[in-house]
C-alpha cells in the first residue's frame, strides 16, 4: 500500500528513511494536500530503472515481432560464439 506523508515529515529523515527501505516502495510527500515529492531508497530507484529498460525491450521485441523481423535463434548464438568466444 503506497505510504503518503505531509512534507513536515521530511523533518525526521531518519524515520522517511527507514520507511523507505522497510517497505522497499516509493514515500508520496504532500505539500497543502497536493502530491509535490517522491521519495525512494537507491535500491528501489535502480529497480524501477531496471524494470523501465525491461519493459522497453519487450515493447521493441513485440514491435519486431509484429512486423515479421524474426531471427533465427541458432544463428544469433553462432554469432554471438563467433564473436565473444574466440575459440569456437
Amino acid at each position: 500500500m503506497p505510504q503518503i506523508r505531509p512534507i513536515t515529515d521530511l523533518r525526521n529523515t531518519t524515520e522517511i528513511s527507514d520507511l523507505c527501505h522497510k517497505q522497499q516502495e516509493p514515500v508520496f510527500i504532500t505539500k497543502n494536500g497536493h502530491g509535490d515529492l517522491v521519495v525512494m531508497s537507491i535500491e528501489t530507484y535502480e529497480r524501477e530503472l531496471a524494470l523501465g529498460d525491461v519493459y522497453k525491450k519487450l515493447a521493441v521485441a513485440e514491435q519486431q515481432i509484429q512486423d515479421g523481423k524474426l531471427l533465427d535463434g541458432d544463428e544469433v548464438f553462432s554469432g554471438l560464439k563467433k564473436r565473444y568466444y574466440k575459440n569456437v
